[in-house]
């Protein structure tokens, strides 16, 4: 893949290259509806594919939480056209890396060294590179290390970017600007964490120390050879998730990765009330030992214990069947609203409910069967109905508490990977978890 040798990370350098891309896609659509009056039958593959490649080049070239966006929607299949998702998949561990004169640059600045004069040897050629930054192998003392180098200028551009896209995503969302505001400083919170390398090393120890009795390998990480835009640690041999189950595993083997998945998130997240909030593929291994290794920490959500008591009372099943409960809990965790009319309660609380009778299935029974289409597609069925009725579309307040953010994600993140493992998973939780409050 080609390199790229400077990454725009002035204010005004970066709006200009999102106002480019609204041209180019501009014009693909002209050139689009020019061959549809010749080819009255022509499918829109071929515009989806243009705009889709257009889109990703420039979110490639800008980096950071423009392009980490692309990443978070090529998890959902249902938010985008295929030409889009299979696109921004790219994202997560195959985008356009930076020239190694940039690396050595970052190394000057942090080190006083470059990398070649630290380790005894170093890769000048990336071997994965994401959104936020790129993996270079080295070598130090007969031990082989993964070192992660942060692209320049990422960190000082997540507040412009995200303002940039704001009035994107008030379109796409249908609400008030002033609604979305929670919610983009929570997003804004948590990509300025992910920019924060020396966080992010702190995080990744404490965590891998306190899973390290799971069925996961972790690398071990290096403090003297890392710093607030490099971090250094173990290589670990293996192949990418989505790669591996293209080799078309067993079932037994699918199986027993799921099963470390499910049990590595739910140890996190009723444990330690803090989660590894970014389950895409790009972030998992399989090793030649065909285990499964976690590699990174970058985007942690610390859960807090009201949210979690409440967020959990809610993926109950039995709590619909109780109106006044189900009622007040809405109104504790912001679906529903001290404004709301009678019919928007009445609307909004029949969604929810049937939201949690279908996401709450997994942790209702012994065993889930995470390959069954039908499931999948009474989820999207669920969210291309609701956003096709009148009463949702005429609401344009934003509904949630801002910490769902990432638990949801985290959640629908780890479902579609267990989907596309087609994996059976023992999942009932404890009756504890889902109906006693954990004590503060």
């Amino acid at each position: 893949m080609k390199e790229q040798h400077k990454i725009p990370v002035s204010k005004v350098q970066r709006a200009a290259k999102f106002v480019g891309t609204g041209a180019k896609v501009g014009g693909n659509y002209l050139k689009y509806y020019a061959k549809k009056m010749v080819d009255p039958d022509m499918s829109r593959d071929a515009l989806d594919e243009a705009n889709a490649a257009d889109v990703y080049e420039s979110l490639s070239q800008l980096k950071g939480s423009a392009l980490k966006v692309a990443q978070m929607m090529s998890m959902d299949q249902n938010i985008l056209p295929k030409a889009y998702t299979d696109k921004f998949q790219m994202a997560q561990y195959n985008a356009p890396p930076l020239s190694y004169p940039l690396v050595v640059k970052t190394f000057k600045k942090y080190f006083d060294a470059s990398p070649d004069e630290i380790f005894d040897t170093f890769s000048s050629k990336a071997l994965n590179a994401a959104s936020i930054g790129q993996v270079h192998q080295a070598t130090l003392n007969g031990k082989k290390l993964a070192v992660k180098v942060q692209y320049p200028g990422v960190a000082n551009s997540v507040t412009s970017d995200l303002k940039l896209a704001k009035p994107i995503a008030m379109r796409l969302m249908n609400v008030k600007g002033k609604d979305l505001d929670k919610y983009l400083q929570e997003v804004e919170e948590k990509l300025l964490e992910e920019t924060d390398y020396s966080l992010e090393l702190r995080r990744s120890m404490e965590l891998t120390e306190k899973c390290r009795d799971l069925d996961i390998r972790f690398p071990k990480y290096y403090p003297e050879y890392s710093s607030e835009r490099v971090i250094t640690m173990d290589w670990i041999e293996g192949v990418h998730l989505s790669e591996w189950i293209e080799t078309n595993p067993s079932q037994e083997k699918r199986n027993k990765i799921a099963q470390a998945l499910w049990d590595f998130y739910n140890y996190q997240i009723h444990e330690l009330q803090m989660v590894h909030a970014d389950p895409h593929p790009g972030n998992f291994l399989v090793t030649t030992e065909g285990q499964l290794a976690v590699l990174d920490f970058g985007c942690v959500k610390e859960i807090p214990l009201d949210f979690y008591n409440d967020y959990f009372r809610f993926m109950n099943i039995e709590l619909t069947r109780k109106p006044l409960e189900f009622n007040a809990l809405l109104h504790k965790m912001e679906f529903l609203l001290p404004d709301d009319k009678p019919e928007e309660t009445e609307y909004f609380t029949r969604v929810f409910g049937q939201m949690v009778s279908l996401l709450c299935q997994p942790f209702g029974v012994e065993e889930f069967d995470f390959s069954s289409k039908q499931y999948f597609a009474g989820i999207y069925a669920l969210g291309d109905q609701v956003a096709g009725e009148k009463q949702f579309r005429k609401s344009n307040v934003a509904r949630g508490s801002k910490h769902g953010i990432y638990i949801n994600r985290t959640y629908f993140g780890l479902y579609n990977i267990l989907h596309m493992l087609e994996a059976k998973v023992k999942t009932k939780a404890p009756i504890d978890l889902l109906k006693i409050p954990k004590a503060s």
